[in-house]
């Protein structure tokens, strides 16, 4: 079997048998990351470029680690130390970039359609580590490996996304990938974080943090994003929290089975309290070493299709 697109641009519109495939491919490479050589030859002689205009921790290494782990040659771009800083356009860097002789590239940008964008002037794969508001399909791919590796199935789970929806590309992915596999999608958090006509997209909104604890087998909750000025959106951050924070009490209040996703960096005492960030709700760590073997399969899955 392969994947219907030879890139990876968002999970909007991706049939449900593309991202089973990418999930039940995971597994396999999950299985790899437990072994003492934690690597394969698949991708050997393939070179990857990571082109990230964006900060980035977790989906950098974490993309890096994915490509050595299937023997990929690796080239990391930085803005900071880049002809970018002369003036060179993006259009321009990424021709330079292919006359190399690249195979695939994987690119953050602050720009939404940045990776589309990609598809019209290069050969490579194309593959979406995060574009301005739009999506940040990997990440939701991540999330969904998660759920599924603890509660067995995405069908019918009822999956909650709190907090900053209105700046959250990580939400949108998760929107469409969670609905796609059968999962019933709420989101919650202030109203000046919740976009008009979410419900379009078939999901709920919920306006009470306890309510939502309480209705839902998952919550998973994002970071407030200070940098895109989120903090204007709320009166204070000791408000978000009392009002939105997700505490051990609340926890045990409502819901003690709920599951807890969070896809970093937390700003612990705000979206979450450390008790909760470090307790046996929630599955963050988990997250992340998921996140090498889906990137894994991503890369597998493309990089085989030429």
């Amino acid at each position: 079997m392969s994947l219907s697109s030879r890139h990876l641009l968002g999970l909007y519109g991706v049939p449900k048998e593309d991202i089973q495939l990418i999930l039940d491919t995971a597994t396999t490479f999950r299985e790899v990351l437990e072994r003492p050589i934690k690597k394969v030859p698949t991708l050997q002689g393939k070179t990857i470029v990571n082109l990230f205009y964006e900060n980035s921790t977790r989906t950098r290494i974490s993309f890096e680690l994915a490509q050595k782990r299937l023997s990929a040659d690796t080239v990391n771009f930085s803005t900071s130390t880049s002809s970018a800083k002369k003036g060179e356009s993006f259009k321009d860097t990424v021709r330079n970039i292919e006359a190399m002789k690249v195979d695939m590239i994987v690119v953050r940008h602050q720009s939404a359609g940045i990776p589309y964008f990609l598809t019209r002037i290069s050969k490579a794969n194309i593959i979406n580590a995060g574009d301005g508001l739009h999506e940040h399909p990997t990440q939701a791919l991540l999330d969904m490996y998660s759920i599924r590796e603890k509660l067995g199935t995405l069908k019918g789970l009822n999956v909650c996304i709190v907090g900053d929806i209105a700046h959250s590309r990580v939400a949108m992915s998760n929107i469409f990938g969670l609905k796609t596999m059968g999962a019933n999608v709420s989101v919650c958090g202030p109203s000046t974080m919740i976009p008009v006509g979410i419900e379009e997209l078939g999901v709920k909104v919920c306006k009470n943090i306890d309510e939502a604890i309480k209705n839902n087998d998952v919550l998973n909750v994002l970071r407030i994003q200070l940098e895109r000025d989120a903090g204007s959106r709320i009166p204070s951050i000791r408000e978000y929290h009392n009002f939105f924070g997700i505490t051990s009490e609340r926890l045990e209040k409502n819901n003690k089975n709920i599951l807890i996703l969070h896809p970093g960096p937390i700003n612990r005492g705000v979206e979450l309290s450390s008790e909760v960030a470090d307790g046996p709700y929630q599955i963050i760590l988990d997250q992340v070493t998921n996140g090498v073997a889906v990137r894994m399969a991503v890369l597998y899955l493309l990089g085989t299709m030429n």
